[in-house]
């Protein structure tokens, strides 16, 4: 049997155990994304509290791909001694750590990201996006070359992985999904075509890191939208991944709202992405990490014993208990006191913490 709180090696990292915190907004760096001490401290907090990988959350790879106030970026050299120090922060403490790297797409905020978001095609504003600027081709090889400098930049910072984003309607899972991606030209139409953009990101950062550094992505399997990705074609882009020089998956879904659910409370309501885990399996060979309203250690181990997920991914629980690996060890706990209420991503202006008493 694995155990859950064992140590891992997989995808080239070596890990303490099988729990991976997931890349949260935590809205700790300079306007121009230059991380905060406060960060560092944080993440050296978490790598204390016992976590086994935790990512770093999610990082702009050029100033027109931010989301929000307080986002972290890594588009520039001189940024690389601050994302340093992060790294540092959690080494000391036994941990492992990655970036995950992304651009927000029409999911920029124009009030951050300096003027009109860019997006595989301009559509109309919804209620958490507004109208974008279609991509013109002869700039998609300088987005592509944005997300394999910072990827660059990352390991050079001292970091033990680099994450793509390929979830939650950013900018990659805007070309993956025929909702969001309407183009008529080599981007654009078949699954094949959509996917392109993504091939070529990752051939692109592991130009950058070499053949021997752990690459991972979060993919999206489906968008939870109308005319959005479906969950067949997204399968068909998670058998992709090994060939095009992924090491891991961590799956996720849903684009812009709606892909965390509030209000998890009992152990029927967690682990709402294991289904698509299991679909995940027969498509790929690759290690895989599951989010979504994991909060029970019997339900995380159960996952882990019937091969459905290598690592369990948290999110909200350790925003509310950054020590909760170790409550897990030491016997102090056997279940998260996360209720999902989602306020603590609900405030854009502040940094991320937990505001349940």
């Amino acid at each position: 049997m694995v155990d859950l709180l064992q140590p891992v090696e997989m995808a080239r990292l070596s890990l303490r155990n099988h729990l991976l915190r997931s890349a949260t907004a935590e809205r700790l760096s300079e306007p121009d994304g230059t991380p905060m001490p406060e960060l560092a401290d944080s993440m050296g907090a978490l790598a204390r509290g016992g976590v086994g990988l935790i990512v770093l959350g999610h990082t702009f790879v050029r100033p027109d791909g931010k989301a929000s106030r307080g986002m972290a970026g890594l588009w520039r050299d001189d940024q690389i001694p601050a994302f340093s120090r992060i790294a540092r922060a959690v080494h000391e403490a036994g941990g492992a750590i990655a970036v995950q790297i992304n651009h927000a797409g029409r999911q920029a905020n124009p009030e951050y990201c300096g003027g009109q978001p860019i997006a595989p095609s301009g559509l109309d504003a919804t209620e958490w996006t507004p109208v974008a600027r279609e991509i013109r081709v002869q700039e998609i090889p300088g987005l592509i070359c944005s997300y394999a400098q910072a990827a660059r930049r990352v390991k050079e910072a001292g970091f033990d992985a680099v994450q793509i984003h390929a979830a939650h309607g950013y900018l990659i899972g805007q070309f993956l999904s025929p909702h969001a991606n309407r183009r008529q030209d080599a981007w654009g139409g078949p699954l094949e075509a959509r996917a392109e953009f993504l091939r070529q990101v990752a051939g692109a950062v592991r130009a950058q890191v070499g053949a021997d550094y752990p690459v991972l992505i979060k993919l999206g399997l489906a968008d939870f939208i109308e005319g959005g990705l479906s969950l067949e074609d997204g399968l068909q882009v998670a058998g992709m991944l090994e060939s095009i020089g992924i090491d891991l998956v961590e799956i996720s879904g849903g684009a812009g709202a709606g892909n965390s659910r509030e209000r998890v409370r009992d152990i029927e309501d967690e682990g709402y992405f294991l289904p698509w885990a299991q679909e995940v399996r027969r498509v790929t060979s690759l290690p895989l990490a599951v989010v979504g309203g994991m909060r029970s250690r019997s339900l995380m181990q159960r996952a882990l014993d019937e091969g459905v997920s290598d690592l369990i991914s948290l999110s909200r629980p350790l925003i509310r208990e950054p020590d909760l690996p170790r409550k897990f060890a030491e016997g102090r706990s056997e279940r998260a006191t996360c209720i999902s209420c989602n306020l603590c991503s609900k405030n854009s202006h502040e940094p991320t913490r937990c505001w349940v008493a």
